[in-house]
């Protein structure tokens, strides 16, 4: 289906009436989706185009067809205010944003990489922190609530070293969620498939927060996850669709890039995204739900989401 940005806005307006079902895009800063959803024109500088200021300027362009996004900045540093107003100020009120928390609260030992400088290879002390979640980001939200949508805990993949048994990670869970507000909606993404038990459903249960099927490298797809825990088991329902399973990140970034177009159909992942959309469109939940796609998935996230709402 090609994507006629005035027919997706519809339908994704219609989905999110009354709070209901929010679908959207990792994230929106691609130039690729120049000719398919932004106007290259809006952002020359002279003739030329300016980077800069696509960057700077094409999230309103975005929110004219889209209600929601999820806001991947924030997971590598605790974002400013100056940021935050930027971002609220270029969407309409009905807006929300996804957020994902900083990875200082989400990572339980900092990778080997020189990219963490001088804490590589150590204990992170402000793992799931609640002290540094509720100062350090959440206050920094409250001045932007009105159009925060889900806030993700991304954990990326734990070692053998990092806990012993995946009761230890419930248990951390349990203490962290006790301790924070519990007047925001949260969600929980694991990279680890052998975390994907009762216990770790269950505690999540007990605090209102949603385990967010994902799709990624070394997951189960969201089918599969879908079997083991039916979304209506969730506060609410929340999903991402990153990768085909097996599938690195590195690989389907490097070779889908620019992203303008589809590279190759997950059948799986359409059927599953489909059938969430239909379930939720036709019984929602007390609290709105969320479900995003990636360009690395795919090819082009607008067309996957433009043929997906096409589907009977």
């Amino acid at each position: 289906m090609l994507f006629e940005p005035a027919t997706i806005a519809s339908r994704l307006e219609r989905l999110a009436r009354d709070g209901r079902l929010y679908v959207g895009t990792t994230s929106w800063k691609y130039p690729g989706w120049c000719g398919v959803l932004y106007d290259e024109d809006n952002y020359l500088w002279g003739t030329h185009f300016s980077k800069a200021r696509f960057k700077r300027n094409c999230l309103a362009e975005y929110a004219r067809v889209f209600k929601t996004v999820c806001v991947d900045a924030t997971y590598y540093r605790i974002p400013k205010n100056e940021a935050l107003d930027a971002l609220a100020a270029q969407v309409p009120d009905d807006f929300r944003f996804t957020f994902k928390v900083p990875d200082d609260v989400t990572i339980k030992t900092y990778p080997d990489h020189a990219d963490f400088g001088r804490r590589r290879g150590t204990l992170n002390t402000y793992f799931l922190s609640a002290g540094f979640f509720n100062m350090g980001f959440l206050r920094k939200l409250e001045r932007i609530r009105d159009k925060v949508g889900m806030l993700v805990f991304e954990f990326s993949h734990f070692h053998a070293t990092d806990f012993e048994h995946g009761r230890d990670f419930v248990a951390a869970l349990d203490h962290f969620f006790t301790n924070i507000p519990d007047d925001w909606q949260y969600g929980v993404e694991v990279r680890n498939a052998n975390l994907l038990h009762p216990e770790y459903f269950d505690v999540l249960g007990k605090h209102g927060v949603a385990h967010i099927y994902n799709q990624w490298t070394h997951m189960p797809s969201v089918a599969e996850q879908l079997v083991l825990h039916p979304h209506r088991e969730n506060p609410f329902t929340a999903a991402r669709f990153l990768l085909t399973p097996g599938r690195a990140f590195e690989f389907a970034d490097r070779e889908f890039s620019p992203f303008n177009q589809i590279h190759e159909i997950d059948t799986e992942a359409r059927a599953a995204l489909k059938n969430l959309v239909h379930d939720l469109e036709s019984r929602p939940a007390a609290q709105p739900s969320y479900l995003y796609i990636g360009n690395q998935l795919e090819g082009n996230a607008l067309h996957t989401i433009a043929d997906i709402l096409a589907l009977p």
